[in-house]
């Protein structure tokens, strides 16, 4: 600014940079080339979470119940099963036949080997388990019986329903639920801000998350049971699995939200998609996945959803009430997280008083 006799006004206008380069620099941020990148780096992932976790599966220790005429038979087989190469499978000696198929339709083994004393031996397996399950161990199990000089035949005493092709229906209403839970909670962050204003707003998003979370509920095991015949099992089980759920992972995306704002969406797309999904037990149940999979995936909710699902589907239940729990844990501690970050922002808005001169 310049001064003159008629008072002070204003020099001339700098010139504005122009040409590409310069729109460039006027149209990307360093915020948005920052996102920019974390899309690519959250594309890598994925690409690595399901190619590592899937390329090339392995029976690992494989629960294996092992019936035998006689206790000397029994520490034989069982000690040859265990000292296969690799570890395939983790075999264990059970008293009788019945006590075998206890034990399978209670989750605690996948498969039982029953050999008699004349005849072929029987393999019994839960293809409700999931198909590539019973396959890898029919396969372990065959090759052993064939280099013995045996003869295998298989029983599916769990079979999957006619209409869950490959036991893969559980999974896929599982990743309906997820993707359900963590759009919804994007979206009531994405409407009105990314983190919380306040812990009243913070309760509202809950309460319309939880409602949500029901009507999902409910609308998914519908349609994958009486609707399209994919699933049997107690419908209203099912109803109460989505539920929860569903509000699990809102309830951790809305947190991830309050900790990393906008950023908190991708985070929550990490956890649920690029590590939970490869990991859940779907395509491949955890006995072959590579170890990583295979530990984290009882941990988060895909894997702890999947486990329970097929469990309430063809298992009367039984082994859901640990996964059940680990999806309460998820759901409890992503409405604390979130009320917690709510809380902590309101303080930090919350204007000084000045402190009087007297």
């Amino acid at each position: 600014m310049t001064r003159t006799s008629d008072g002070p006004h204003e020099g001339p206008p700098s010139p504005r940079r122009t040409g590409f380069p310069a729109e460039v620099r006027d149209a990307v941020s360093l915020r948005a080339a920052l996102l920019v990148i974390g899309v690519l780096a959250l594309q890598l992932a994925f690409i690595t979470s399901y190619i590592g976790a899937f390329h090339e599966p392995k029976p690992h220790r494989i629960p294996l119940a092992v019936v035998t005429p006689s206790v000397t038979a029994d520490d034989e087989t069982v000690a040859l099963l265990a000292s296969l190469p690799g570890d395939p499978l983790d075999p264990r000696a059970v008293a009788d036949e019945a006590a075998a198929r206890r034990q399978i339709e209670d989750r605690e083994v996948d498969g039982a080997l029953v050999i008699g004393p004349r005849g072929p031996d029987r393999l019994l397996v839960a293809g409700a388990s999931g198909a590539s399950l019973a396959q890898a161990l029919t396969e372990v199990v065959a090759a052993v019986e064939k280099a013995q000089g045996r003869t295998l035949e298989v029983v599916d005493v769990v079979p999957g329903s006619p209409g869950d092709a490959r036991g893969l229906s559980s999974f896929y209403l599982v990743v309906g639920w997820c993707v359900g839970g963590y759009l919804c909670a994007a979206v009531l962050a994405i409407s009105a801000g990314a983190r919380p204003a306040n812990p009243e707003r913070a309760v509202i998003r809950l309460g319309v998350l939880l409602v949500y979370a029901i009507v999902a509920g409910l609308l998914g095991a519908v349609i994958a049971g009486p609707v399209l015949d994919a699933l049997p099992g107690s419908l209203p089980a099912l109803w109460g699995l989505g539920a929860l759920l569903v509000f699990a992972v809102g309830a951790v995306t809305l947190a991830l939200q309050g900790l990393a704002g906008i950023i908190g969406v991708g985070l929550a797309i990490l956890l649920v998609v690029v590590l939970g999904n490869p990991s859940a037990g779907g395509a491949y149940p955890y006995p072959l996945l590579p170890s990583f999979w295979r530990t984290i995936g009882p941990a988060l909710p895909p894997g702890a959803g999947t486990f329970a699902a097929r469990s309430i589907a063809y298992f009367r239940g039984n082994g859901a009430g640990g996964p059940m729990l680990v999806l309460a844990a998820w759901a409890a501690g992503g409405a604390a997280v979130t009320m917690v970050c709510a809380l902590l922002r309101r303080r930090t808005a919350e204007p000084v008083e000045p402190r009087s001169a007297g």
